[in-house]
């Protein structure tokens, strides 16, 4: 199977990196995503490189919405409770797939231009821009930058989320493992020991309302 945009993948790290020339984000329990627009086409692209797009028609239809006909974006695929947590059972119990909503982190491609060559610190405001208007289904994953990285490690872990990725400000996209993509995991978050294949016992879920956008840790920091 062709597979033009492969993914970033960060490598295991035991502490989150400080200095400046680090970006960090929150990482979100879900499944990862490319998501590639081509004028009225969209294909959400799973790291295997099979197309999910008939799986999780909001993101796609939030993708349909936006002003730009081509552009090529990575992220999360998440499944949001009502205090903004995502919910992994949720997600993989395929129950919620027309909740699934896309948190963008990166931009690969826009309006023609590759920009994998870019330094982070400069696809960063590509990807701002092009989700500038918030289309409900995909939104920007917010990021914190410099020493801020192991206080928002804590509070994250806190908070119950499954970690962090801190990332290189100067260093551009490349597909596969990557030195300077470095992910921090909560060793208390389910995800820490899951086997990603094992099918759980399907939970049984409430009649909920859909969570939306990101969440903020006290003090009025987003996550």
């Amino acid at each position: 199977m062709s597979k033009p945009y492969e993914p970033a993948l960060p490598v295991m790290g035991t502490k989150v990196p400080t200095g400046p020339d680090w970006m960090h984000e929150i990482k979100y329990d879900g499944y990862r995503l490319i998501v590639v627009r081509e004028n009225d086409r969209v294909r959400l692209l799973t790291r295997n490189g099979y197309d999910w797009a008939k799986r999780f028609p909001f993101i796609v239809e939030a993708a349909l919405k936006n002003r730009q006909t081509h552009f090529v974006i990575d992220g999360e695929a998440v499944v949001l409770t009502m205090t903004g947590l995502p919910d992994f059972d949720a997600l993989h119990s395929r129950r919620h797939d027309d909740e699934v909503q896309l948190y963008a982190f990166d931009i690969l491609a826009g309006d023609g231009d590759d920009y994998r060559s870019l330094p982070l610190k400069l696809r960063k405001p590509h990807l701002a821009r092009l989700l500038a208007r918030r289309p409900e289904g995909i939104f920007a994953a917010p990021y914190e930058q410099g020493e801020i990285g192991p206080e928002l490690f804590r509070q994250a872990c806190l908070h119950g989320l499954e970690g962090m990725v801190s990332k290189h400000r100067d260093r551009a996209y490349r597909a596969g493992r990557c030195d300077h993509w470095i992910k921090v995991k909560n060793r208390q978050h389910p995800a820490f020991n899951r086997v990603l294949d094992q099918v759980s016992t399907p939970k049984k879920y409430p009649p909920r309302r859909m969570a939306q956008g990101a969440r903020q840790l006290p003090g009025g920091r987003t996550i």
